[in-house]
């Protein structure tokens, strides 16, 4: 965000459009979908599998079958409480409570940009930096003078001093 300020911040979430209320239903993928397709996060949509991993609900598994976006909030199938005359109704959750296990990818659009993230990380492997780097030839390292300190310098002055000092006291 552009301000500091929480007023603001509040303001903005609160007024923003809804193709800006769209990036923020991000939800972390399974270890099993970030290594297929290379994408740390997606957005969370209606079709999507996904798990709870905060709450009272931890570890629930269930098919998003709405997703509010004037609330900020998903309902997950299975996810229910009961009413005070007894009929069930869905729990609304924040989208960053959930990781999803599984994609709904009927959409074109979406499997489009699932394809052109894995095909940027095949790109930047670091395995293909390193071969590249193997292959340059080894440059010899340069050697570097020793600098004279003041105490070496004063250590050979007194040193010449004491041989001087001896040849004339000897000659």
């Amino acid at each position: 965000m552009k301000t500091m300020q929480p007023r603001k911040q509040r303001k903005m979430l609160y007024q923003a459009p809804l193709h800006i209320r769209y990036k923020h239903f991000s939800a972390q993928l399974s270890p099993t979908l970030r290594a297929s397709h290379n994408v740390g996060s997606l957005q969370v949509r209606s079709g999507d599998t996904v798990r709870m991993m905060r709450g009272d609900r931890k570890g629930l598994e269930g098919k998003v079958t709405r997703v509010d976006r004037k609330k900020y909030r998903i309902f997950v199938e299975g996810v229910t409480r009961e009413k005070v005359d007894g009929t069930p109704t869905l729990v609304p959750i924040d989208p960053s409570k959930v990781m999803i296990t599984g994609l709904n990818l009927d959409d074109k659009w979406r499997r489009e940009s699932l394809k052109v993230g894995a095909a940027v990380a095949e790109a930047k492997k670091p395995e293909e930096k390193l071969a590249e780097e193997e292959e340059k030839p080894e440059e010899p390292k340069k050697q570097r003078k020793k600098k004279k300190t003041r105490k070496s310098v004063s250590k050979k002055t007194e040193k010449l001093e004491r041989e001087k000092a001896e040849e004339s006291e000897s000659g």
